[in-house]
């Protein structure tokens, strides 16, 4: 089973499927051509043996706009571990804007996070990714990532990520930094900043490490 948000564009009323799991969606008011969904956790998250599936398919020239209600914590899984997989496929001049809540990663935690993005030539994704290793005090358990996007049939971005707790405090990944904020924007390019790095075809990720998930400003970079 997937949590599902499947949205099809209409000059009356856009359609919207909503399909629950271990995540609820729900419809919010909106103005016309953007269709907003909230999801909101539809039992404890997150557990050993979880696989969470999200499946956002958008067509038609309407703009999808998730909101998550609160922040997800993986919690110690005993010698267990989860899963955390995302699916979207845009088609006919779709977008999406996503800005995810933190994703906290405490100790004892074991969590692989996949992202996948399939874009029909014309569609744009904003994305808000924020990952936190451990809960206040602790240094947080394991986190692998996996980011694979399409433009048509184009790879367009392609990382991989290991977070666990032997390797992230390299150099070259955290450092002392607790906290990696990401933006990343498909179809379209964000304005240069320190922060930014532009995709060799139409997209950009925009990241910082801070030590605090509250001292990053990637919220307010104008997508």
């Amino acid at each position: 089973m997937s949590t599902r948000i499947d949205v099809t564009a209409d000059p009356v009323r856009d359609r919207c499927l909503l399909t629950t799991d271990h995540l609820s969606p729900r419809r919010l008011p909106s103005s016309p051509g953007v269709v907003r969904v909230a999801l909101v956790a539809a039992g404890a998250l997150l557990l050993a043996g979880d696989e969470v599936r999200i499946e956002v398919v958008a067509e038609g020239p309407v703009r999808v706009e998730i909101v998550e209600t609160a922040g997800t914590v993986a919690y110690a899984m005993r010698g267990g571990a989860a899963r955390w997989d995302v699916d979207i496929r845009l088609t006919d001049g779709a977008s999406l804007h996503w800005y995810a809540e933190p994703f906290v990663v405490s100790a004892g935690a074991d969590v692989t996070r996949t992202t996948t993005a399939h874009l029909a030539r014309g569609c744009t994704a904003q994305l808000r990714e924020s990952l936190v290793l451990g809960r206040y005090g602790e240094v947080g358990g394991t986190l692998r990532t996996a980011t694979r996007a399409w433009i048509d049939d184009d790879l367009l971005l392609a990382e991989d990520l290991d977070l666990s707790p032997e390797t992230r405090s390299g150099w070259a990944i955290l450092g002392a930094a607790r906290c990696l904020d990401t933006v990343t924007t498909l179809g379209f390019r964000l304005p240069d900043t320190p922060h930014t790095l532009q995709l060799e075809g139409p997209g950009s990720v925009a990241r910082q490490l801070v030590q605090k998930q509250h001292e990053s400003d990637l919220i307010r970079t104008p997508v």
